[in-house]
């Protein structure tokens, strides 16, 4: 099998932090813009997953809204992070692997690495592993991990859940993987945030913003969104990702994860008061979530709830990486909407306030030659 990717030759993140199960395709071409990407996904001629986006690089107003957002943040984040991590610890073990769900789950799972050394002087594991909607999660990288570890001590992670396409998505995934013969891993996937009741391991069901939601690579390590093109993945390569290394004058990653856990002493006592609590509660997995989305399909004639991206997290990716039609807000100057307020006005998007929102906000992918609506 092939060998994982650690920094600093493939992503800007120390070795000791992450080992991507990833190919990398760093000299690939595979970059297109968002409108002639976005044609070609909707036309059935390309999956979203063969080429990549343009990466947006944010104006020097934009990145210093994302260094007021991390500061007025952290200590939020901090504590979600200790309740995500105390959970899984509790449940599942002290000799847990950390599996993120690359790229977004990444850094979480750093940040939960780092959590369980400063408390539970545990090093965790922790690898990035590739999930593509409608292909399924990367399974030569499900093999490395069998091999490598007890499949049942793996923990998947993620940034957050919108609707949650990728929570069911990993859970057919492994399903087929165990329906096949092979290893055994579990579904329960672990995020910061669960706005859409989609998993049982969560920090908080607020939707609420992660900061790194508010750039791409920057935040990331300086690696891509996965890719899964098979003129240049076979049947025995990890799924690809780039290295955009000529971003490292920009790269962010490792003050976004310093500013975090530099506020893990302020919210210990408080994560570890409310532990118990918080795994005692009600944390029935209904896809509440989906329900909403649909009826905002319904509600504004769009034909598929893959242009419906929910919460904060996803309406961010709407303005960075596809072609967005509006943006749905609950309130009309919430303060973690500050940054799509300013993008929107940067793209010409319009915002329409929708008080009985079931998410925080809403971000609507334009049916490509449609003058309004998706349908």
């Amino acid at each position: 099998m092939p060998a994982p990717l650690t920094g600093p030759a493939f992503g800007s993140y120390r070795t000791d932090e992450v080992a991507w199960l990833l190919t990398d395709l760093s000299a690939v071409d595979l970059e297109a813009d968002a409108a002639s990407r976005e044609a070609a996904i909707q036309a059935g001629r390309a999956h979203y997953a063969e080429s990549l986006p343009v990466e947006y690089q944010p104006d020097p107003a934009y990145q210093a809204l994302y260094d007021t957002i991390l500061a007025g943040s952290a200590a939020r984040l901090a504590e979600a992070v200790g309740a995500v991590t105390e959970l899984v610890l509790a449940e599942r073990g002290p000799e847990v692997v950390l599996a993120s769900l690359a790229r977004a789950g990444t850094p979480i799972g750093i940040l939960m690495r780092r959590w369980a050394r400063r408390f539970h002087d545990r090093d965790l594991p922790h690898y990035a592993v590739s999930i593509v909607r409608a292909r399924g999660i990367d399974e030569v990288a499900l093999r490395w991990l069998a091999a490598h570890h007890d499949p049942a001590g793996v923990v998947f992670v993620d940034g957050w859940t919108g609707k949650g396409a990728i929570a069911k998505e990993l859970t057919a995934a492994l399903d087929g993987v165990r329906a096949a013969g092979g290893p055994a891993f579990s579904d329960d996937l672990a995020v910061l945030a669960d706005p859409g009741h989609c998993v049982r391991t969560f920090g908080t069901r607020d939707d609420f913003l992660i900061a790194s939601a508010c750039l791409n690579s920057t935040v990331s390590g300086l690696v891509s969104r996965t890719v899964l093109n098979r003129e240049l993945i076979g049947p025995g390569d990890f799924h690809g990702a780039k290295f955009y290394a000529e971003f490292a004058d920009r790269d962010v990653s490792r003050g976004f994860l310093d500013a975090v856990s530099a506020r893990f002493d302020d919210v210990v006592d408080r994560v570890r008061a409310q532990a118990p609590a918080l795994a005692a509660s009600d944390r029935a997995v209904t896809f509440a979530g989906w329900a909403a989305v649909e009826e905002i399909r319904v509600r504004y004639g769009i034909d598929s709830v893959n242009f419906v991206k929910p919460g904060v997290g996803e309406a961010t990716r709407v303005l960075l990486r596809r072609v967005p039609w509006k943006i749905l807000v609950r309130e009309p100057d919430h303060p973690d909407h500050e940054h799509l307020r300013l993008l929107a006005a940067d793209r010409g998007v319009p915002v329409e306030v929708v008080p009985d929102l079931a998410y925080s906000c809403v971000g609507l992918v334009r049916r490509v030659g449609a003058e309004t609506g998706e349908g």
